[in-house]
């Protein structure tokens, strides 16, 4: 592979044009495809093959006028204290409310509280259901307002009126969070390079990557279902690896020039090394992200593949483009003044870098640091024990703004039930009437049941439905064992009653959700495992390395989902990361988590190791290889680590608790993954391991092939003779440096 990538690298540096130019062709066509062949993208949430989405399938067929998968919107009335909403003044003013709900856009039904008695026992608190006839993803931000002011004449009245529900679940804007994260992208590259060109470089791959990523993204929905927030997580990885990826590349295209000169030789040989593990990084992201799709929820398996096809982008980006960039800057991207990677003038006295002084520490105590770095993981990871799942409701919606204190208003007014309430569907062929009323019997003698409502049934008379109130929340354990108990009694009330039986509803399909996700977590494991150990045997031809680099991953994985409950469920630095509202994490967030960050830690794992293997083959000692390699790596390292975090901690800013909870947990199991676990534990253990580390049976080493990260082939061209100026450079006054064709000896 080092091969075919220095000759990839070579050719896109000396045919520079017309690599660009095929670049260009190539980003107009996405555009023009993704404005004229581009679809609508999906905002549903199905999960097929559970009995919610069964349901609700059902109910979509049959009773298509319940508007069921349709927004809803739940208002509350509260009167003045002494008062009641019974009183004449009052009672007008809310039914001027409920008259302008009905004419809001898109509203197909409005209860009214005193047809329903949807009143608390004291008279001061009423409910209206709002029923939308389209999606929540499909309900404008015009839509939001027309509802929210239609509550105008309540308020007016002197009466507190506040709304939650899915119509309400306006989607978080993150520009300013991309603009930070890119700000601070920006400014360590600066830092690293010490030159503006070099550092502009990276940012630059990386946002053609993301817009060659997201027009693909764009055109495939014009054929396939692809759901919108697929965009956001493609986005985000795109920027985080595309930057990484070049950053990589040219930090070994400045070393490879001082060996080499700013010719095509330097550029092959960065591609062929750097890019060969750039490679079998992104491979292990793709595979992480790709393998979403075992999970069996779509809305999983679109942002996967979406996300897997911008990595897959960013990498092709990196081998091709930027070689060609780096020949149109020459030695302007070789030359910075204050870099972090520029070599120091020779001095009298040596100075040792950072990196090494870390490593040659480690690896000398490194049983103390092993228990020092596994003792603090292990720690972080305790709270993990009580990690709760469920998805996000109005409770976790800031405390000022109006979901959550409508969620607070149902709570104290009519129980936390009301904020869940279960919906029963009723089958038969038949009139499901008489099979309803014994099946609400059946359910309200449950212990955790407030209150059944009256049937209401379809047009044909068939199907019919029952709102279940529990006495607990919809995130709580309770609620959960009731959904569980009246499936159990679903085949019992089949036989008695000869209905067909199915709970449905927001919050059974949230206890649904945490199942599928639960049963799937395990299978997904293995196979991402699975296939980035063998990958990794390929690349580093070893069996321990790769085994090391999964445990290590668990560590990352436990530590970061530990900090996350400290966090999001107990409330620990609350204040400081804007976090006011504690309460579960959003269930679809382990295993997205697990395969993002799975890819990620890969990504430093070779990075590190590619240049220890690369040291170890070129005949160091084993500790000497990983002290060797660490010098070389451990700064361009450390910097994609920052970029990266840094572009995921923008998220933080998010006043939605799900959108921070996501930047928060990327950014700190990126950290803790680079700075813990690849540049602590991976030198300790393998100076441990000693020769053992490179160990690969016979069997083995005979059936994998041999892919030659670590560049060993490249020996096999001779260097270039510096003879004088390089043809075609921009070059600098008084510059000389220059190289031969290592096959023809001709001039470059």
């Amino acid at each position: 592979m080092a091969t075919f990538l220095y000759k990839i690298g070579r050719f896109s540096y000396r045919r520079r044009w017309v690599v660009l130019g095929l670049w260009v062709v190539l980003m107009a066509l996405a555009g023009a495809g993704a404005a004229t062949l581009s679809g609508k993208m999906s905002n549903s949430f199905e999960i097929p093959g559970t009995e919610s989405q069964q349901a609700i399938s059902r109910l979509t067929e049959r009773f298509p006028d319940a508007h069921v998968g349709g927004a809803t919107a739940q208002v509350v009335f509260v009167a003045p204290s002494g008062s009641t909403l019974t009183a004449v003044v009052d009672r007008a003013a809310v039914e001027r409310t409920v008259t302008g709900l009905r004419g809001a856009p898109k509203v197909v039904s409005v209860t009214d509280p005193y047809a329903t008695k949807t009143l608390s026992a004291d008279g001061r608190y009423a409910l209206v259901q709002v029923g939308y006839a389209v999606p929540s993803g499909d309900v404008t931000g015009a839509d939001r307002k027309a509802l929210l002011s239609a509550l105008d004449p309540g308020r007016a009245a002197g009466l507190t009126v506040e709304a939650g529900g899915t119509a309400l679940g306006v989607q978080a804007e993150q520009g300013t969070a991309q603009l930070a994260g890119l700000v601070v992208a920006a400014l360590v590259l600066v830092i690293t390079f010490g030159s503006l060109l070099a550092a502009g470089l990276p940012l630059l791959t990386a946002l053609v990557g993301v817009g060659a990523g997201l027009s693909a993204v764009a055109i495939a929905s014009g054929v396939v279902d692809v759901n919108a927030n697929s965009t956001v997580l493609a986005l985000m990885l795109g920027l985080a690896v595309g930057i990484d990826y070049a950053l990589f590349i040219v930090s070994r295209f400045r070393q490879e020039t001082r060996e080499y000169g700013t010719g095509p030789e330097a550029a092959g040989r960065a591609v062929g090394t750097a890019g060969s593990a750039v490679v079998f990084a992104g491979l292990t992201v793709v595979i992480a992200l790709a393998g979403l799709s075992v999970v069996g929820i779509p809305v999983l398996r679109s942002m996967g593949l979406a996300a897997a096809a911008t990595v897959a982008l960013a990498v092709l980006v990196a081998v091709t483009l930027l070689p060609a960039l780096l020949g149109f800057a020459g030695r302007r991207v070789a030359r910075g003044r204050a870099g972090l990677l520029r070599r120091r003038p020779a001095t009298g006295r040596a100075t040792v870098p950072l990196g090494e002084r870390w490593a040659r520490f480690v690896t000398r105590f490194r049983i103390p640091v092993l228990v020092v770095a596994l003792g603090g993981l292990l720690t972080v990871a305790l709270p993990l024990s009580q990690l709760r799942l469920a998805l996000p409701d109005d409770g976790t919606y800031p405390a000022a703004s109006t979901q959550h204190k409508a969620y607070d208003l149902v709570r104290k007014g009519f129980g936390p039930g009301f904020n869940g309430p279960l919906t029963v569907v009723v089958g038969t062929d038949g009139d499901a009437r008489s099979g309803a009323a014994r099946v609400a019997t059946a359910i309200g003698g449950l212990p955790d049941v407030v209150a059944v409502g009256a049937a209401v049934l379809s047009a044909d008379g068939s199907t019919a439905l029952l709102t279940v109130i529990p006495r607990s929340g919809p995130t709580d354990r309770a609620t959960t064992d009731l959904v569980n108990a009246i499936r159990g009694k679903e085949a019992a009330l089949r036989r008695s009653t000869g209905t067909d039986v199915a709970v449905t509803g927001t919050t059974a399909l949230n206890i649904d959700v945490s199942k599928k996700i639960g049963d799937a977590l395990l299978p997904y494991l293995a196979i991402i495992v699975g296939l980035a150990v063998l990958l990794l045997m390929l690349a580093f031809r070893s069996v321990l390395i790769p085994l090391k680099a999964t445990l290590g991953f668990l560590l990352s994985i436990g530590a970061t989902f530990g900090a996350v409950v400290a966090v999001f469920q107990w409330g620990w630095l609350g204040a400081l990361l804007g976090v006011h509202e504690t309460g579960p994490i959003v269930n679809l967030l382990p295993i997205l988590l697990v395969g993002i960050l799975f890819g990620l830690a890969m990504d430093y794992q070779v990075f590190l190791v590619s240049r220890m293997r690369e040291a170890h083959v070129r005949g160091a000692a084993p500790r000497q290889a990983v002290v060797a390699g660490f010098r070389a790596s451990a700064r361009v390292v450390t910097a994609a680590a920052i970029i990266m975090a840094a572009v995921f901690s923008g998220f933080i800013l998010s006043d939605q608790v799900l959108v921070k909870s996501i930047g928060f947990a990327l950014a700190f199991g990126v950290l803790v993954d680079a700075f813990v676990v690849r540049m602590t534990i991976v030198p300790a253990v393998l100076s441990l391991l000693g020769p053992a580390a490179w160990w690969l049976p016979r069997p083995l080493e005979r059936i994998l092939p041999d892919v030659d990260i670590e560049g060993r082939h490249l020996a096999a061209h001779p260097a270039p003779v510096v003879t004088g100026p390089v043809r075609g450079e921009p070059g600098l006054r008084g510059d000389r440096t220059a190289g031969t064709d290592d096959r023809a000896g001709r001039k470059v």
